[in-house]
């Protein structure tokens, strides 16, 4: 079922409130190696940066936060 054109109008509202939007630029071809690699790790590019990022900064990556929790490690995330 296609999504209504109100659904649409929520959704982009939402996402103005909820979200930071940063674009990326990168050299011709890289973007489909991105897509790849996320892709063969069961990410999505979005998902893939975002927890890249997080790794650099330091921070604990979403799939081990329960671990943290266990050793009572603080987990800083970036949505």
């Amino acid at each position: 079922m296609p999504i209504s054109e109100a659904r649409k109008r929520a959704n982009a509202k939402y996402n103005l409130k909820a979200y930071d939007r940063i674009e990326l630029k990168v050299p011709k071809g890289k973007k489909e190696l991105i897509r790849k690699y996320a892709e063969e790790h069961g990410e999505s590019v979005n998902s893939f940066i975002g927890r890249a990022i997080s790794e650099a900064m330091g921070a604990v990556p979403r799939k081990n936060v329960s671990e943290a929790k266990k050793k009572k490690e603080i987990a800083v995330e970036l949505l």
